[in-house]
Order: C-alpha cells, then sequence, then structure tokens
C-alpha cells in the first residue's frame, strides 16, 4: 500500500472528517460568540462601567502600568457563554432522545406463572 493510499484512508476515515466539521463549526460559533460579547454584551452591561474608566472596550482594562486584565476578562465571558449555550443544546438533544425512547412493553406472566398454569390445565383434565 503506497504512501498516499495510506493517508488518503486515514483522512477519510469517519472520525477524522466528523473531527473537522466540529473545528470549523466551533470556529464559526467563536467568531459569533466573540460579536456577541463586544457587541451586545459589552454595550449593554458593561457601558456605564466602561464610560466611568473613560474605555471603549473592555479589552483595553489594564492594570500596574501595561497587564491587560480587559482581555482576560473577555475571554472568561466568552468562555462562560459559550459553556452555556453549549449546556442548553445538550439538554436539549437529551431531552429529545428521552421522548424518543418508546415505553418498555408490559410484562407478561413469568416463566413460573405459566408453568403453574400448565400444571393447573393438566389437574384438570
Amino acid at each position: 500500500m503506497g504512501f498516499f493510499s495510506e493517508f488518503k484512508e486515514f483522512a477519510m476515515k469517519g472520525n477524522v472528517v466528523d473531527l473537522a466539521v466540529g473545528v470549523i463549526i466551533g470556529a464559526a460559533f467563536g467568531k459569533i460568540v466573540s460579536s456577541f460579547i463586544e457587541d451586545v454584551i459589552t454595550p449593554l452591561l458593561l457601558k456605564p462601567a466602561l464610560d466611568a474608566a473613560n474605555l471603549s472596550t473592555i479589552e483595553q482594562l489594564t492594570a500596574f502600568g501595561g497587564v491587560k486584565y480587559g482581555l482576560f476578562l473577555s475571554a472568561v465571558i466568552n468562555f462562560i457563554i459559550v459553556a452555556f449555550v453549549l449546556f442548553l443544546i445538550i439538554k436539549a438533544m437529551n431531552h429529545a432522545k428521552k421522548k424518543d425512547v418508546a415505553p418498555p412493553p408490559p410484562a407478561g406472566p413469568t416463566q413460573e406463572e405459566l408453568l403453574i398454569q400448565i400444571r393447573d390445565l393438566l389437574k384438570n383434565k
């Protein structure tokens, strides 16, 4: 088996393709979350605090002459939102899975009960 055919077989495995799709969707989702933080959350919730500090974005927060803790706060807020949204998605998926599962059929008579019934029928003959 040649090098390229081995590579093709490896690259076309289901897990590798699924992982690639997940990474691409994750990157796109990350951009959505970043935009949500910068364009919605920061202006609505943090605007008064940022105005008091004479800043326009949370990333501009610094301490001790250059430590950019605003970038860290922005990353923490991004993480919390991503984790919460993923929690909601997984919770919805688990709820949907539970509804799809059919209830088990009603339990029939046990072996012993069947044997007792057969015994009683044979006695009555």
